[in-house]
C-alpha cells in the first residue's frame, strides 16, 4: 500500500484535477477500483491529488515535455528519463517510459540495453552522450565533466540542453517521490536487509 492514503474522487474540488482523473479513470475512483491502461494501479494520481497545486504542476510538466515547441528530440528526452528512473531505482518511472520510448519507434535492443548502455554499441554517439549526461545528473548529483558539456554544446542547442537537464532532473524527483511514498510499481519491500544467520547446528 502507498504510504499516503490519497484523495478520493468525491473529495476533490479542483475541476482541473477532476478533469484529468476523469480522462485517466473514467467514473472510477482508483482507490477503490485501481488500474490504468499501462497496467499500473494509478495511486500516483490519487496521492498527488492531495495537493492540487502539486498535481497540476505535474500535469503541466507532461504537457510541456510533449509540446511541439520543444527543441529536444523526444527520443533523447526519453533516454534521459529512462536513465533517471533506472539510476534512482524506480520501477515505476523506468517501466512507464520503456513503453513511451517504444512508442517512438526505438528498437527493443536499445530499450533492453538502457541499464548497461556503457558496455553496448547499439546507441549512436549522441545517444551515448545523453545517457552519460543523465548519469552525471542523477548518479553524480549534477557533477558534470567540462568535456561532457563541451561535447553536448557541439551537438545540441543551448535550449535543447536546458530542456534535457530540466526533464531528467524532474524525473529524478518523480522517481524519488515514487520510491519514498511507495507509489505504483515502487510499492515493494526494501531490497537490502540483513539475511539471518543459520541457527546453531545448521550449515
Amino acid at each position: 500500500m502507498p504510504r499516503l492514503s490519497g484523495a478520493r474522487r468525491a473529495e476533490i474540488a479542483d475541476p482541473d484535477v477532476q478533469g484529468v482523473m476523469q480522462r485517466l479513470f473514467g467514473d472510477r475512483d482508483p482507490i477503490d477500483e485501481p488500474g490504468t491502461k499501462t497496467g499500473s494501479p494509478g495511486d500516483w494520481w490519487s496521492v498527488m491529488a492531495l495537493e492540487p497545486g502539486i498535481f497540476n504542476l505535474l500535469v503541466r510538466r507532461h504537457e510541456w515535455q510533449k509540446s511541439t515547441d520543444r527543441e529536444l528530440d523526444p527520443v533523447l528526452r526519453e533516454l534521459g528519463i529512462l536513465r533517471a528512473g533506472w539510476g534512482r531505482g524506480s520501477q515505476f518511472v523506468f517501466s512507464q517510459h520503456c513503453k513511451v520510448i517504444r512508442g517512438l519507434g526505438v528498437p527493443e535492443e536499445k530499450i533492453q540495453a538502457i541499464p548497461h548502455w556503457q558496455s553496448t554499441n547499439v546507441f549512436s554517439e549522441l545517444e551515448r552522450l545523453v545517457l552519460a549526461y543523465a548519469d552525471d545528473l542523477v548518479l553524480g548529483g549534477g557533477r558534470v565533466p567540462d568535456q561532457r558539456f563541451t561535447d553536448l554544446k557541439a551537438r545540441l542547442s543551448e535550449v535543447a540542453i536546458l530542456e534535457l537537464t530540466f526533464i531528467t532532473c524532474t524525473y529524478n524527483m518523480s522517481a524519488t517521490l515514487s520510491r519514498a511514498l511507495r507509489l505504483e510499481f515502487d510499492d515493494r519491500p526494501e531490497a537490502v536487509s540483513e539475511v539471518p544467520a543459520p541457527t546453531q547446528g545448521e550449515s
